[in-house]
């Protein structure tokens, strides 16, 4: 199981910022292409948040083209990959997540 570092991804009440360098390299393409890909509509994500036994843990979704990738927030922060949800179980909109560029 694939681990990513607690800070590539912040919380913060009902927004998430994502690390752009970590979801470009999940799609191997550049964080230049991926903001092109973000403006036209094109990257997709999801967000779940747990209810009962899944209380404080959160599945994160990103779609784009054919590809598609998750990761589970548990609720001590650590980050990992998981299954993704099949697209005609949980359809995607297009993205509203904010990127943060580390380089920066």
């Amino acid at each position: 199981m694939k681990t990513f570092p607690a800070d590539c991804i912040q919380f913060h009440e009902t927004d998430i910022v994502v690390d752009a360098e970590l979801l470009a390299s999940l799609f191997d393409m550049s964080v230049t292409s991926l903001r092109e890909a973000m403006s036209a509509g094109s990257v997709s994500t999801l967000v779940e948040r747990g209810e009962g036994e899944d209380d404080g843990r959160t599945r994160l979704t990103f779609r784009y083209s054919d590809q598609q990738f998750s990761m589970m927030r548990e609720r001590d922060g650590q980050l990992y990959e998981t299954t993704p949800p099949a697209p005609d179980v949980r359809p995607v909109k297009p993205s509203l997540m904010q990127l943060f560029d580390v380089r920066k």
